[in-house]
């Protein structure tokens, strides 16, 4: 059995992250934007692991984020109490209606809209990072970039503390391998409407970097 397989959007998030680490048991590889392609990635790293007789023993989707304004600060670090098809359903005129709310079988939805956190791996990232917000981390298709949108997001998941674009689909390859799984986001800009001055990459990446060390 080998260690921990950290998945990442982007090269530069997977460079971030090996920067800031010291345990030879953790691979970090980048995977791909958006949740079907990080999750079919995934998937294919673990069951090609589990073929060569070196499972994994647990999955964390880590990178950078946008956070919700006055829920975490640009430049913070996020621990997922649970990950979120947030945009996963349909448009009604009474408001968005999640996928599992639209009377499809249980069996057609894996583990519905959300999928939580490994109890025992979150308890030991919060101890190695005990600065980071814990809360809600929602996958968007689309990243949010109204105020209006923001708003609507806000009101339909208060714990939801940031929002990235591959964490639901990597917990679902995790859970579907019944392995453990964590998120960990470093905080780039305010979601909100779209203003590439307010973005801090550079203090997102060293915040990843820093985190890189609780990944053990």
């Amino acid at each position: 059995m080998t260690g921990l397989l950290v998945v990442t959007a982007v090269p530069a998030e997977a460079a971030a992250l090996r920067a800031g680490l010291t345990e030879p048991t953790v691979t970090v590889v980048p995977v791909g934007v958006g949740p079907a392609v990080a999750g079919a990635a995934t998937a294919r790293l673990l069951a090609l692991a589990e073929a060569a007789g070196r499972p994994y023993r647990a999955v964390v989707s880590a990178g950078i984020a946008g956070g919700f304004a006055g829920r975490v600060a640009v430049g913070g670090t996020v621990l997922a109490t649970r990950s979120v098809a947030a945009d996963l359903g349909a448009e009604s005129p009474e408001g968005f209606i999640p996928v599992d709310e639209l009377g499809m079988p249980a069996e057609l939805l894996g583990g519905g809209v959300t999928v939580p956190a490994d109890p025992g791996l979150l308890a030991a990232l919060r101890t190695a990072l005990p600065a980071a917000t814990v809360g809600a981390v929602l996958t968007v298709s689309t990243v949010t970039g109204t105020t209006a949108s923001t708003e609507t997001l806000a009101e339909r998941h208060p714990d939801a503390v940031a929002e990235a674009m591959e964490g639901y689909g990597v917990a679902v390859a995790a859970a579907q391998a019944g392995l453990p799984f964590a998120e960990l986001r470093t905080v780039s800009n305010p979601i909100g409407p779209r203003d590439r001055g307010a973005w801090r990459m550079k203090e997102a990446f060293a915040a990843l970097t820093e985190a890189a060390a609780a990944l053990r």
